[in-house]
């Protein structure tokens, strides 16, 4: 064992998921080290502890991997279960987490950011639930990374993550496993494969974009090997450290290819993206998008349409942003639904008590207890399901959920890269506003209430405040601003429009033609433009 003696840094502060940030910022001497050792100083691990690891593959991952390694040597854990080649989807993680009951994970991952030499790198702690480590312990980790001095790291050869099997690390033991077949059984355990393979052998033609990211091995293990989909119904399927120069974000802007294919001629009749480490989903009719709160809300509406959900959902839950439709399927059902911060950590203790089955956010992430991540792949093998069971469209089903429950009129304009200061102060300026606002009456809206999103958790009666400005108005339409914490440079601005159209004749509307006063009134109570300088948002969805 050898003890390197190092110096803090002073930007270790894990967001979201963890932290983030530039390659060159990771590459940096002791950096990596620091953090790594902060969180094994954290989680203090006991004798005999076994710990999962791996990443979606981006760059500087296989080099980080055997770092890690060889601290964990040196930190005492007696093993560590390494995906192949380094690879392993966040999902799957939370997977191998739980069912090998392994003392947490440790995930390299920047999500949905870009990758390369001069992308973004991530890590991130998950616990041994198999869900991102909670606030109490990311503080923790950052406490500790302010005071460090030293790092426990053995000098030794680098394991060969290409070879399947044990080796010996020190004292430890490295298990090079297939990082793939754990996830895809527990998704057949849930699904009915054989009416999906039956909807695929049956001419319903489908197309999954891996983005060039993590899910690539897994969609082609389970949509082409064990569902029978055509060889070309999955494509960017190998991971590359650069995700091929794209942008590995499932959405309208970035998984231009996917769309491009959808609402062209000819379109299949079902089309799906993840993103950077599998965590995410973008879900596509014929000429047709479902957006991310809606998905949620036809999930849990047709849940009982699956094997694995049969028995009933206990529970609904939703981050404060996400569409309010998850809730009105919730009072159909009269089951409970939940509004949590952003962030599947907040999912993870509703989940263990048992509160709920169901949990989605707006950004392209939705789940169910079967792990505590959010899960591209199952997304969309569910929506599989669910079409093989009803025999309809996309477009179909979600026409007659709207019938039924409502339009939850929804988007989301994203404004990337914005100087900090600049953000803060659209921020500041909303705060300032609190007093005067409500009662107010903004063209055809009047101002219900206005406040900065707190959450008190109802497991652990846990705080959490400052996540989101909101402003609601009478008819259940709200503007909600908030700051991301998943960007590497400057700030992410987020503002999210809803509106409630129960009228039938309107749900063909698009929705920013819908929205339209809702986002003049946006960009006036904000003073976005002028306080920016973006006339435009980078990406709306």
């Amino acid at each position: 064992m050898l003890y390197h003696a190092t110096t803090p840094f002073n930007d270790q502060k894990p967001g979201t998921s963890g932290l983030r940030k530039k390659v060159q910022v990771f590459q940096q001497p002791h950096y990596l080290e620091n953090f790594v050792q902060s969180i094994f100083n954290t989680i203090a691990a006991p004798a005999g502890a076994t710990l999962a690891l791996g990443g979606d593959g981006r760059y500087y991952n296989c080099e980080a991997i055997q770092v890690i390694l060889k601290m964990a040597a040196a930190n005492g854990f007696a093993r560590v279960m390494v995906g192949r080649c380094g690879i392993l989807s966040t999902p799957a993680a939370s997977c191998v987490i739980r069912k090998y009951r392994t003392h947490g994970g440790i995930i390299l991952s920047a999500s949905h950011n870009p990758g390369g030499p001069e992308g973004d790198f991530g890590i991130k702690y998950n616990i041994a639930n198999g869900g991102p480590a909670t606030e109490t312990i990311t503080e923790a980790i950052y406490a500790t990374s302010k005071t460090i001095s030293l790092y426990r790291l053995i000098e030794a050869e680098d394991v060969n993550l290409a070879k399947l099997g044990d080796t010996k690390l020190g004292e430890m033991t490295v298990s090079v496993f297939d990082p793939v077949a754990d996830y895809a059984d527990l998704m057949e355990s849930l699904f009915d494969f054989a009416a999906i393979k039956t909807l695929l052998a049956g001419g319903f033609r489908t197309l999954f974009d891996a983005m060039h990211a993590v899910t690539g091995p897994y969609a082609r293990e389970i949509l082409i090997n064990r569902l029978g989909a055509a060889p070309d119904s999955v494509i960017n399927a190998i991971p590359l450290p650069d995700f091929g120069g794209g942008h590995p974000d499932p959405n309208l802007t970035y998984a231009d290819q996917l769309v491009a294919a959808l609402y062209g001629d000819n379109p299949p009749d079902f089309g799906a993206a993840s993103d950077g480490d599998g965590d995410r989903n973008m879900i596509l009719g014929k000429h047709f998008f479902v957006t991310p709160s809606d998905s949620l809300a036809i999930l849990a509406a047709n849940a009982h349409l699956a094997p694995g959900y049969k028995n009933g959902v206990a529970g609904i839950a939703r981050s404060m942003p996400t569409s309010a439709a998850a809730d009105r399927v919730a009072a159909a059902l009269n089951i409970p639904c939940y509004e949590t911060p952003t962030g599947w950590k907040f999912f993870g203790n509703l989940m263990d008590a048992g509160k709920v089955t169901l949990c989605g956010e707006e950004s392209f992430g939705s789940g169910s207890n079967h792990i505590r991540e959010k899960d591209g792949l199952w997304a969309v093998l569910f929506w599989l399901n669910i079409l093989a069971v009803r025999k309809q469209s996309v477009e179909e089903i979600v026409y007659q959920h709207w019938a039924r429950f409502g339009r939850n009129v929804y988007s989301r304009h994203d404004y990337e890269a914005i100087p900090t200061g600049a953000a803060n102060g659209v921020m500041q300026h909303l705060h300032e506003r609190f007093s005067d606002l409500t009662g107010t009456q903004l063209g055809s809206y009047k101002v219900l209430y206005c406040d900065d999103f707190s959450y008190t958790d109802p497991v652990d009666g846990s705080i959490s405040t400052g996540q989101g400005v909101r402003i609601g108005f009478s008819d259940g339409s709200r503007i909600v601003f908030r700051l991301s914490g998943t960007g590497t440079e400057g700030a992410t601005l987020r503002i999210y429009l809803e509106s409630y159209e129960p009228d039938v004749t309107l749900h063909h509307l698009d929705a920013q033609q819908a929205l339209q006063e809702l986002i003049g009134i946006a960009l006036q109570l904000s003073e976005l433009r002028q306080r920016t300088g973006r006339l435009q948002p980078t990406v709306i969805t």
